[in-house]
């Protein structure tokens, strides 16, 4: 296999019921690691940059171009995808680098500057056949504290999806940013709701994949629970960088 678009692995796993990995790169060696981890496990990944991790880099094309071409060489499936870019022209600078998903994170902005920034990063974004995902509510842990966030209403979550057009959403719905211990509890019945109120919300008629943040805080159980009750693409990163600095 080799590089692909995040579009298909979601949406894929959308219409079986299961989930998705996704998970943080901040260096060479963590994008080569996930992609053996991928296919010894023989599923696909995603691998995500983020804006935090390009401004570490002193710019997102170092690392890009360095995991795009890990990605390239994979075995299995693998797609990377800009995460929690609140700069619209770091999407710009993803989009001509090759990514084939992005992510605009415009959940700490009122709700109508949240739909202005993201339309018009999703219009730029479809014109290049770029999946874009987007973030209503607030997912806590951002700024260190381990809150749990805004959560995301379902009704203003499907007209958010039609006044911006994203193909995903990221949405709050108990966990937390940047947790090292896995107690998070997450709110199963909203996300059954939130899947129902985004049913054929999509651009033809589809349905809108939900996407969980802060995976890293939540146990094992509730993950695969939260997948059961609609969640499908599911983000990783404090996990792993803990492992990787005790390694």
């Amino acid at each position: 296999m080799t590089l692909v678009s995040a579009r298909d692995l979601v949406h894929d796993a959308a219409r079986r019921g299961t989930g998705v990995g996704a998970f943080n790169v901040i260096h060479l060696e963590t994008a080569e690691a996930l992609v053996a981890a991928s296919a010894q496990a023989e599923l696909p990944v995603i691998l995500q940059i983020s804006q935090n991790c390009a401004d570490y880099h002193g710019g997102l094309e170092p690392i890009a171009l360095a995991t795009l071409a890990v990605a390239r060489r994979a075995a299995t499936p693998v797609a990377v995808h800009l995460d929690h870019a609140e700069r619209p022209e770091l999407v710009d600078e993803a989009i001509a680098l090759g990514f084939g998903s992005v992510m605009f994170d415009g959940g700490a902005l009122d709700y109508a500057e949240n739909v202005a920034l993201t339309a018009q990063v999703v219009e730029r974004a479809h014109a290049a056949e770029v999946y874009v995902e987007g973030e209503l509510g607030e997912v806590g842990g951002k700024d260190g504290a381990h809150a749990p966030g805004v959560r995301t209403d379902p009704q203003e979550a499907r007209a958010f999806v039609a006044e911006t057009g994203v193909d995903a959403l990221a949405v709050a719905v108990g966990s937390s940013h940047a947790m090292t211990d896995r107690t998070a509890a997450l709110d199963l019945d909203l996300i059954a709701r939130l899947r129902e109120a985004l049913r054929g919300a999509g651009e033809d008629g589809v349905d809108v994949p939900l996407v969980l943040h802060g995976s890293s805080g939540v146990p094992d159980d509730a993950i695969a629970a939260a997948v059961r009750a609609g969640m499908t693409k599911i983000n990783v990163s404090t996990h792993l960088n803990g492992f990787f600095t005790r390694a």
